[in-house]
């Protein structure tokens, strides 16, 4: 009889063993299955933006244009900055245009993934990059909004309105 309890004991310790192991593998599954739908963003904690992004199938996106800052005074002599304000007026009105846009669509700032910048001379000839890396810092990777981005920020001749300092365009997925 002691040998037959024994059998039995190790029989049912084996069942349950291989319950166990069929329990796991289904939670490894959910567990990678959850994985999937996170949107990992590649950090570069010495810089201000990521090195990538990676975006899951399941995944909606809304795509801008590039947009431009609003001019703060229509009426103002063309070519002054009284117009459109300086590199970072200009960036902070796009950046401002980019969120109501967003809104328009549902998404949010913090679902901004990719940005493409594109920045053009100042009445000096020179581009103002600090101001735009300023003007990103108020929306990006801050204590509001800590989410960094993939971007391109390129400096270009000129914009198709000369008074422009500025174009963005972004790209948002939840």
């Amino acid at each position: 009889m002691k040998m037959r309890s024994w059998i039995y004991f190790v029989l049912i310790g084996a069942v349950l063993s291989a319950c166990h192991l069929k329990i796991d593998q289904k939670n490894d599954k959910v567990e990678s299955s959850k994985k999937e739908l996170i949107i990992t963003r590649f950090d570069r904690p010495d810089a201000s933006i990521l090195k990538g992004v990676h975006i899951p199938a399941d995944k909606s996106y809304f795509y801008t244009s590039g947009l431009v800052a609003d001019a703060i005074n229509p009426e103002a002599v063309p070519g002054t900055y009284e117009r459109y304000g300086n590199t970072y007026q200009q960036s902070i009105s796009t950046l401002e245009k980019i969120k109501a846009t967003l809104k328009e669509a549902d998404f949010e700032m913090e679902d901004v993934f990719f940005l493409r910048v594109y920045l053009a001379p100042d009445q000096d000839g020179k581009v103002d990059w600090q101001a735009w890396f300023d003007a990103y810092g108020e929306y990006f990777n801050n204590d509001e909004n800590p989410n960094k981005v993939a971007r391109s920020t390129i400096a270009v001749y000129a914009l198709a309105n000369p008074d422009l300092l500025i174009e963005i365009e972004a790209v948002a997925a939840k």
